[in-house]
């Protein structure tokens, strides 16, 4: 049976234009959180590249790899030699055509305990998803590990309620949602500090609503989209890291700064999650039966 309390690691890492040294320097952050006690690790979104969705560019498409692939395989390997489960963003091939942003779970043993493919994909200047990452089709998810029931969700899911909800409601004891989001540099000064507010209260608004832990996992560095020397016209993005775990009260219990790679390091307790749920109810209090027309579009 999992322990009532584990720690979490958060990487909060750059990235370069070259893939496979994004790859062995996530490894060997793996390690540094490993070393300091994590049982359970989160990389950041897409990690293995800079972030390519700056641009439109069909030979992209070459980055993506299928699942299981030589990638995977030293995830996996790299959870099993630390104990450790293990969640990493990929992108990933499904079928020629067919590409999804996907989150993988391994459990402690190297076992690929799921994956959770994004299902809101943002189409915005510099971050166009759109071409890129077909929406996901397996729903949301939690799934079962060695430390306990994790979710899963992805960057551009955080600011939707519904996902959080809906994974929770599957008992997801905590969400993950590794993340790949900055600023405009022409539009940090006058907006930056309500947009990093903006997305930091929303997630510790899901925390709280739904009584489970939340770690969120940034990229940090100025990137103009540099994929094996192709570099975009423009000011690029400036990812304001600021990963941060909290728990079902929407403390935050670790933060990363804006402009440091770190690894950050929080306790869970489980039995949090009971307390603050017999305190606030919101769950036994839903009024399930007048949520209908939560699908519509809009209820003109």
């Amino acid at each position: 049976m999992p322990s009532q309390k584990f720690n979490v690691g958060l990487v909060q890492m750059s990235t370069t234009s070259d893939p496979d040294q994004n790859l062995q320097h996530a490894i060997d952050k793996v390690h540094q959180a490993s070393a300091r006690g994590a049982h359970i690790v989160c990389l950041p979104e897409l990690f293995q590249t800079q972030y390519f969705c700056q641009r439109q560019d069909a030979n992209l498409f070459d980055l993506a790899q299928p699942i299981p692939s030589p990638v995977t395989n030293r995830l996996a390997t790299l959870a099993k030699q630390l104990r450790i489960v293990l969640i990493a963003s990929l992108f990933e091939k499904r079928a020629p055509g067919v590409y999804h942003n996907t989150a993988v779970i391994f459990d402690a043993d190297g076992s690929l305990r799921g994956l959770y493919r994004k299902m809101h994909i943002p189409d915005d200047p510099l971050y166009y998803e759109k071409y890129y990452f077909t929406p996901g089709d397996l729903g949301y998810r939690a799934f079962d590990t060695a430390v306990g029931r994790v979710g899963t969700l992805v960057c551009w899911d955080q600011w939707y309620p519904e996902g959080a909800r809906l994974t929770a409601l599957q008992g997801a004891q905590i969400l993950f949602y590794p993340t790949a989001i900055g600023w405009h540099p022409s539009e940090k000064a006058a907006f930056g500090e309500s947009q990093h507010d903006a997305w930091r209260t929303i997630q510790r608004a899901h925390a709280i609503a739904n009584g489970v832990y939340v770690g969120v996992v940034n990229r940090v560095g100025h990137e103009t989209g540099d994929i094996r020397g192709n570099a975009v016209v423009g000011d690029g993005l400036e990812f304001w890291g600021a990963s941060f775990l909290c728990d079902p009260f929407g403390r935050v219990i670790a933060e990363a700064s804006h402009d440091k790679e770190e690894v950050v390091i929080g306790e869970v307790d489980l039995r949090v999650v009971e307390d603050v749920r017999r305190n606030w109810p919101f769950l036994r209090d839903r009024r399930i039966d007048s949520y209908g027309a939560i699908t519509n579009r809009l209820s003109d």
